[in-house]
C-alpha cells in the first residue's frame, strides 16, 4: 500500500530544497533564524566629527606655539607672513592670535607651571 500523501511530502522537500539551494534556512518561531543576522546598510558617516577634530588640533597646535615662544616673537613671525606673498599670506592669515588661541595658550602656560 502507497501512502496518498507522499506526493505532498515530494513537494515539500523539493521546496524546502530550493530554498536551501538560495541560502535559506529553517527558521523556527521564536529563534533566531538567518534573517536576523542579515547585514544592514552601511551607515554613512558625517564629515562634521572629522572637521571639528581637524579644528580643534589647529587651534591647540597654536596655543601651544604662541606659549612656547612668546608674543611678541609669534606676533613677529605673523607679521611676517602676512608681509609675504601668495602661500604666505595665507599661512600668516591662519596663524593670528585669535581669542581660541589665546585661551588654549594661557591653559597650556598654566598646565605647564603646575607641573614643574
Amino acid at each position: 500500500m502507497s501512502d496518498p500523501n507522499i506526493g505532498d511530502f515530494y513537494k515539500r522537500v523539493a521546496r524546502i530544497e530550493r530554498a536551501r539551494k538560495k541560502g535559506f534556512g529553517l527558521e523556527a518561531s521564536g529563534t533566531l533564524g538567518r534573517s536576523h543576522y542579515a547585514p544592514t546598510a552601511p551607515r554613512r558617516s558625517s564629515i562634521l566629527g572629522p572637521v571639528l577634530f581637524v579644528l580643534l588640533c589647529g587651534f591647540l597646535l597654536k596655543g601651544v606655539i604662541y606659549s612656547q615662544v612668546g608674543p611678541e616673537l609669534y606676533n613677529q613671525r605673523v607679521a611676517a607672513l602676512l608681509a609675504g606673498d601668495g602661500i604666505d599670506r595665507v599661512g600668516g592669515w591662519l596663524m593670528q592670535a585669535d581669542p581660541v588661541t589665546l585661551y588654549a595658550s594661557k591653559r597650556i602656560s598654566n598646565l605647564l607651571i603646575s607641573l614643574q
